[in-house]
């Protein structure tokens, strides 16, 4: 079998091996459009990127002979796909069970439920500070902005929560009743992370009215770019938005909504999977038709017009 496959690839054209070449590149792409699809967290799509970036790597050292490279970069490729594996289980399930159900084609749909406003996830954090604020409820919520935050960067990384952001959910966490209050809530996009983080403290002088819950707002933003931090005082009640290292405070619940939705307003539907791939996918189609089109020598539909 082995042997007339070898024979059979020997005796192909140059236009038979290139257009052999052009439909492994776009099954490749396939693949990966349809893992994609079943991803929707931000960080586990750039791990994913990632992992595309290095078996292309590991193509390219192996078409150009680079041997000790490519040798490298291949167990790299295998462990990375093992590890994957183990991190994106349910999604792997997800993607196997429907292929052995048959629904290839529902891996090219983008999930029923549609991904939350920023509007809506707004509207839940502000409530639950107003009314945080109203019972001088102590509160600390730090918000991801343009990328994701390694946990390297918090003193203690807390407790993984992974729930949707809710008014209730923010309001029961601060509770002093509860173990996880004096830490700060992380939040990503519209998912709470964690609760009980413990932020590192600001060097910069500041006034003696502020507390342990501003200090770790200012040091936390100060030290990360891509991130605000929401901060309630216990003691009076007041609202602070932590941005840069910088305390913008006191603000009104209004005052704060106004300057998270200007922050925010386009940050949760640019997360969006589906939309931009679906706009990939139409010009890998129309490139890749182009592609076929030159290799089996086709005339085009605009040639065929001036015909």
């Amino acid at each position: 079998m082995g042997d007339l496959l070898t024979q059979w690839l020997s005796n192909l054209t140059d236009t038979q091996k290139n257009l052999l070449h052009t439909v492994d590149f776009i099954l490749v792409l396939i693949l990966t459009y349809m893992v994609l699809m079943i991803i929707g967290e931000r960080r586990t799509l750039w791990m994913v990127r990632g992992f595309i970036l290095l078996m292309l790597a590991t193509a390219i050292s192996t078409l150009i002979n680079l041997t000790l490279l490519s040798f490298v970069l291949n167990k790299l490729v295998i462990g990375s796909a093992v590890a994957m594996a183990v991190i994106l289980q349910s999604e792997f399930r997800r993607f196997l069970e429907q292929l052995g159900q048959g629904q290839i084609i529902d891996l090219f749909l983008p999930p029923s439920e549609p991904p939350p406003k920023a509007e809506s996830v707004i509207d839940e954090i502000v409530d639950a500070v107003k009314d945080l604020s109203q019972n001088r409820t102590g509160a600390l919520l730090i918000l991801e902005t343009t990328g994701p935050i390694d946990e390297r960067d918090f003193s203690v990384p807390g407790v993984r929560l992974n729930a949707e952001v809710s008014k209730e959910l923010l309001q029961t966490i601060f509770q002093t009743s509860t173990l996880l209050h004096d830490g700060a809530v992380w939040i990503r996009m519209s998912r709470i992370i964690a609760a009980g983080v413990i932020l590192p403290l600001s060097d910069r002088t500041a006034s003696r009215k502020l507390g342990t819950r501003h200090r770790a707002a200012m040091g936390i933003t100060d030290r990360v770019e891509n991130c605000l931090c929401v901060v309630v005082s216990e003691e009076t009640g007041s609202i602070s938005l932590a941005e840069g290292g910088l305390l913008n405070r006191p603000l009104t619940s209004s005052k704060l909504k106004e300057l998270l939705e200007a922050k925010f307003s386009q940050s949760v539907e640019r997360e969006a999977v589906a939309p931009d791939l679906r706009n990939l996918g139409r010009q890998i189609n129309s490139q890749g038709a182009a592609m076929v089109a030159r290799l089996l020598r086709l005339p085009s539909s605009d040639s065929q017009k001036k015909k």
